[in-house]
């Protein structure tokens, strides 16, 4: 790993570590992961020597989180759909009706949580069709590449013509993802409950706070490290014409 000219989002899928000390200097690692520390200090106005200093501090040799790396894609498409898909399934509803009770509880003094109910119910809805499009056209896909890859057998051309396509779509709906729960953030500083928060208050932002890191380690699986290995898999393929 060469922490001066390497890409963000490769660091993170080298070493899971590299994502607690981007995520503290505020550095997207999931759907801007395509840009080096430089870049990324740059559009934020940071001094990259403290991050190369904290990165260097890392202890090597180390046994650390998953090295997801080195899975195979149809592994890691389970992975993705039986972890995070099924988070995202489950928490949802919890959250929708923790955040409805505040909005009808709390709304007259907070009136921000309005807003908080509203990007959220739109980040279940679009979540929901964009875990579907993974499930029923993007994940059987890749799993037919791997199928193809080990009996060497071609691989029919798929009615999107090519991998890129939903790719691209995906990762679109990512950024679309991450623009919003950065809002939220900045509504609810940073998941800091108010003074007058009640125990549910406190629930409601500290699952939130959650939502937001098990999606930003879904995308970044899917944008660093599933979605280039599959581009390079279908390359690497022979299609059927």
């Amino acid at each position: 790993m060469n922490t001066r000219t390497d890409f963000i989002g490769n660091m993170v899928a080298e070493d899971f570590r590299t994502a607690a000390i981007f995520k503290r200097h505020g550095i997207d690692f999931c759907c801007k992961g395509g840009r080096t520390i430089e870049e990324a200090c740059s559009h934020k106005k940071l001094a990259p020597e403290k991050i190369y200093e904290e990165l260097d501090a890392l202890p090597k040799n180390e046994s650390f989180s998953i090295d997801f790396n080195s899975w195979p894609l149809d592994l890691l498409t389970d992975y993705i759909e039986k972890t995070h898909h099924r988070y995202v399934e489950e928490k949802t509803l919890v959250l929708q009706a923790f955040l409805d009770k505040l909005c009808k509880v709390h709304g007259g003094r907070h009136p921000e949580l309005f807003e908080i109910n509203s990007l959220f119910n739109e980040s279940a809805y679009d979540l929901a069709a964009h875990m579907k499009k993974e499930e029923l056209i993007l994940f059987p896909f890749v799993k037919n590449m791997v199928k193809a890859k080990i009996s060497g057998s071609p691989l029919p051309k798929p009615h999107f013509e090519t991998v890129e396509n939903p790719v691209h779509m995906m990762e679109h709906e990512h950024t679309v993802e991450g623009d919003r729960f950065r809002r939220i953030a900045e509504i609810t500083n940073e998941y800091l409950p108010p003074a007058d928060a009640c125990n549910t208050y406190k629930v409601a932002f500290a699952m939130l706070q959650d939502f937001e890191n098990d999606l930003h380690q879904h995308i970044h699986l899917e944008n660093n490290i599933l979605f280039p290995k599959a581009i390079r898999l279908e390359k690497e393929s022979a299609v059927e014409s």
